[in-house]
């Protein structure tokens, strides 16, 4: 029986990849350690001049092994002065997937730009509007000789793999367009308090995503709202809440926690903080009701223009039986360069 469980697990895993084509995005547990990913009013909001991104992600390997969803991400940005108070960003980001037995596979990069235009307030105390949008090239592959089909099965549970199949292909590879668009609010009311919120609209032009020349099957737009902050309760410990919410096509996913920082040594000659947090995502599966999906546990490292984050998902969901509750580990690393200017505290501390 747990055998059976097990195959229909891996099932439905590969039956996302090759017949959902057009559903879901990557996502990062993290997603406040890649910004450019969440929105591209995030480009260049930061407190230094230079911004580089890295982030890892590894999912349903207790069960998929080698087969495991496997996703990475590499980001550079960077803000140019523009006046005495506003900001310009410009960016590029580079990120690659891979999802089960089919190598389903997708690549993609582009570049990015954002305003920052400030709105009010004084030197310590601000609050910025961002306009941000972004375009690339991607490509998706497939290995179709991988593929499985239900006239190959052979009644016990397996595949027969030299029985011939009805399906054909045009091509196992294409190239598309991506646009998207994002707004950005934040206000800075000091060093170590900050708010934001934003939204972002994915996939503007809704390319075409079939393997075949004779369909049309159109990317999903998708809509993302985020929020979060940064709030000093004492002066060694303050909450670093955030929220996201994903929408696209039928998929709808919500990913809410926080984490408690504690800040270590002397702030004035060096800035060491830790974080522990803990983040729950809930989503609706395979078109059902919304139920949660993964406990997150997550953890942060701060040494002055550096950042170490790792999370892991306890997956909670029906699914668990299966994944025996293990879900997606990730890692996140952070570089920031900064210049000798500092015209004011204007921006959260992504």
């Amino acid at each position: 029986m747990k055998r059976l469980k097990h195959l229909l697990f891996i099932c439905c895993l590969v039956g996302l990849g090759a017949s959902g084509l057009n559903a879901q995005d990557i996502h990062f547990s993290q997603f406040y350690l890649s910004p450019l990913n969440l929105n591209p009013a995030m480009t260049g909001v930061m407190n230094c001049n230079v911004r580089l991104v890295a982030n890892y992600r590894n999912q349903w390997a207790s069960v998929l092994k080698s087969n495991a969803f496997n996703t990475y991400s590499v980001s550079y940005d960077q803000r140019i002065p523009v006046g005495r108070y506003d900001f310009f960003g410009v960016g590029g980001t580079f990120w690659g997937d891979r999802a089960g037995e089919l190598d389903f596979s997708t690549l993609q990069g582009r570049l990015s730009a954002a305003y920052s235009k400030k709105m009010g307030g004084y030197r310590n105390k601000s609050h910025y509007l961002v306009f941000g949008a972004d375009a690339g090239v991607s490509q998706r592959s497939i290995d179709f000789l991988n593929a499985r089909y239900g006239n190959q099965h052979d009644g016990n549970g397996g595949f027969d793999e030299t029985l011939p199949t009805f399906e054909t292909f045009d091509n196992t590879n294409f190239l598309f367009a991506d646009v998207s668009a994002g707004l950005l609010w934040f206000s800075v009311f000091d060093e170590d308090n900050n708010f934001y919120m934003g939204a972002a609209y994915s996939h503007l032009n809704q390319a075409n995503q079939s393997f075949d020349d004779s369909e049309f099957e159109a990317l999903y737009s998708k809509f993302t709202v985020h929020a979060g902050g940064e709030f000093m309760v004492t002066q060694k410990l303050g909450l670093v809440p955030g929220v996201v919410v994903f929408k696209q096509g039928p998929s709808f996913q919500v990913n809410a926690g926080t984490s408690l920082k504690f800040l270590m040594g002397d702030s004035r000659t060096q800035y060491q903080a830790f974080q522990v947090g803990a983040w729950m995502r809930v989503a609706n599966h395979f078109q059902d009701a919304l139920t949660a999906d993964a406990l997150i546990l997550s953890t942060r490292f701060d040494y002055n223009d550096f950042s170490l984050g790792f999370s892991y998902d306890v997956n909670v969901s029906s699914l668990k039986t299966a994944s025996n509750s293990n879900g997606a580990f990730e890692f996140a690393l952070v570089y920031k360069i900064c210049g000798p200017e500092r015209r004011s505290v204007y921006c959260p501390n992504f």
